[in-house]
């Protein structure tokens, strides 16, 4: 599974005019599911953006998590994250999970994220919708998490 983080001070996403999920400080997530993946990958994945020490200390280094700092999570499906670019200049989307287990993945995740995170607040976009995504990236600063399947 793959989790792109962004630091932020406030993330929303809307759905049809409709703002569905919204976050103050914390992290904005696009978190996509790849072929092969299990909830054993998401319960990886999470356990390692939940301790991801991405906000600065009192001096300044990058030593909290988003649960030291009691931060918001906005968790946005994002398949294209799995996306084969390596040939040609329309990428591949073979290495995405199906969209049923996509979903159930990203659907564990959320469970997931909402009850072992109960310091901040939470929201999340919509499978499979066309979502407007909005954010101010706080430094800017950016990570690539990924959790392979064993043997993988």
């Amino acid at each position: 599974m793959i989790a792109l983080l962004q630091r932020v001070s406030q993330a929303a996403v809307v759905v049809d005019g409709e703002t569905i999920g919204a976050i103050g400080t914390g992290l904005m997530v696009l978190v996509c599911a790849e072929r092969n993946d299990t909830v054993a990958e998401a319960d990886v994945l999470l356990g390692k953006l939940l301790a991801y020490r991405v906000f600065a200390d009192e001096a300044g280094k990058m030593n909290r998590s988003v649960a030291d700092v009691q931060g918001d999570l906005l968790l946005v499906p994002q398949f294209t994250l799995a996306a084969d670019t390596n040939s040609g200049t329309r990428p591949s989307f073979t290495p995405a999970a199906t969209p049923d287990v996509g979903r159930q993945l990203f659907d564990h995740f959320v469970g997931q994220v909402h009850a072992r995170h109960g310091a901040g607040h939470v929201g999340t976009g919509r499978f499979g919708a066309d979502m407007k995504v909005s954010l101010t990236n706080d430094g800017p600063v950016t990570f690539w998490l990924q959790v392979k399947p064993k043997g993988a």
